[in-house]
């Protein structure tokens, strides 16, 4: 075989030493190992320079291959990040040396893809999101044991207020603030409540009359000023994304005003843990393209679409190449003309979990989307409906950030039409095939009325 990049190189990616491979004819010892300090990480990369390396490839360990990879891109080399599950199989005794010398081999000979990775100032805007996602996390727990600490008080404010984020809704945390504050008349309490809440003031004052226990009292404020520490560091992230939508928009030189106006049912601003800017305009101004038009993707989550794909998709060549990335194409498996599976790979993608949240999502909808859901869902039920969905939004958001297509949704009346036809005339061709031919019914008239 021909050696596609002959200036091939590769590291074995360790915690506390890599080991790295460059061709036999390159260095009198073409395996190497160097530790993971800094000044071991520059040695290897000066190593790489003397040998003429140019392209070198890496699996994805943990995170001990970040700190390697950005120097390496940093100096100018063309970095390989690689799934080591496609270059698992190595022949012979498995040591850090052989793994090195199969990955440069498999390098050498272009045997090897390399994984998808933001770059620049969308690999910044992916860690701040993440790290929000993260801190929200930390946050929900909190949340559990502030139940708890009411539960072992006997106040049963989590069975009674039926806001979306439960007690810490608008007057889940009032009243909570207020016990902190020494507050235990039930009805001063129940004064408290939101308009919006479900649950009469005479109801919650039922439920917030218990035993104000000084160590449960302990554990309810410190749940609460950890889930308040949690929000105010998520509050920094927010401002940090915001910086880096305004930077993209201004260096990609977008001007495209503001979004366009729709109803508030269908875009709301509302959502539990919603960052603290406009997230639809920022967008808006970025791309150019309204993407909470697709049906199931909002603002929050198309932002972390964003963030975990980019803002141009031009790494995929077309839509099919985008699904399959994210593991939501079916993965057929034949042999001998037998189809032996077609099911979807495995994939703990977050862009996938995020393109299947926004199918459970668009279920709910009156939309084309929707109705096809709930018919799936009927049929082979609820999780694979959730499949089948996911890959449609992905397509219509590949295109409208590849091609700046615009998505107008023909409803839900007008997919079960189209159905419909789709079927009867499926029966007409299969008749036709046999040798019938399917006469239209003739309504059925009332023998009284004639």
């Amino acid at each position: 075989m021909q050696m596609v990049p002959p200036d091939a190189a590769a590291i074995d990616v360790g915690a506390t030493m890599h080991m790295a491979a460059v061709r036999a004819d390159r260095a009198p010892e073409p395996v190497r190992s160097f530790g993971t300090f800094t000044a071991d990480l520059h040695r290897l990369v000066d190593w790489f320079t003397e040998c003429g390396v140019e392209t070198v490839v890496m699996e994805s360990t943990s995170v001990y291959w970040i700190p390697i990879f950005e120097l390496l891109d940093a100096r100018g080399f063309n970095v390989f990040l690689v799934n080591a599950r496609d270059a698992k199989p190595v022949p012979g005794r498995k040591t850090d040396v052989s793994d090195a010398q199969w990955l440069q081999r498999l390098h050498s000979f272009g045997l090897l893809r390399a994984s998808f990775r933001p770059k620049g100032q969308i690999a910044e805007l992916r860690a701040y999101v993440r790290q929000r996602e993260r801190l929200l996390e930390y946050a929900a727990s909190h949340i559990q044991h502030m139940q708890k600490a009411l539960t072992e008080m006997n106040l049963q404010l989590h069975h009674v207020v039926t806001d979306i984020t439960d007690i810490t809704g608008a007057t889940g945390l009032r009243i909570i603030r207020a016990i902190l504050a020494g507050e235990r008349d039930p009805e001063a309490l129940a004064c408290l409540r939101h308009y919006s809440c479900h649950s009469s003031a005479e109801t919650i004052a039922k439920a917030l009359t218990g035993s104000y226990r000084a160590e449960h009292l302990f554990a309810l404020e410190q749940a609460l000023a950890l889930y308040d520490a949690y929000h105010e560091k998520a509050s920094a992230c927010d401002a940090r994304i915001e910086a880096v939508l305004k930077e993209l928009s201004f260096h990609r030189g977008h001007r495209h005003g503001s979004a366009p106006r729709v109803s508030r049912r269908r875009n709301r601003t509302d959502q539990a843990n919603a960052p603290a800017f406009d997230v639809r305009e920022a967008l808006f101004a970025l791309l150019g393209k309204d993407l909470t038009a697709i049906d199931g993707l909002g603002p929050y989550l198309s932002l972390k679409l964003i963030a975990e794909c980019g803002d141009e998709l031009s790494s995929w060549p077309s839509a099919k190449h985008f699904t399959s990335w994210l593991g939501l194409a079916l993965s057929n498996k034949v042999s001998g003309g037998k189809m032996l599976s077609s099911r979807t790979r495995r994939s703990d993608g977050r862009a996938a979990a995020l393109l299947r949240l926004a199918a459970v999502t668009v279920g709910r909808t009156d939309t084309a989307l929707g109705a096809f859901y709930r018919r799936l869902s009927a049929r082979i039920g609820k999780a694979k409906a959730v499949t089948a969905t996911a890959p449609k939004i992905a397509v219509l958001f590949y295109n409208a950030l590849r091609y700046g297509m615009d998505y107008v949704d023909p409803g839900a009346s007008s997919y079960e039409t189209r159905y419909r036809t789709r079927v009867v005339n499926n029966l007409h061709r299969r008749a036709k095939a046999f040798g019938f031919v399917l006469q239209p019914l003739e309504p059925k008239v009332d023998a009284a009325v004639s």
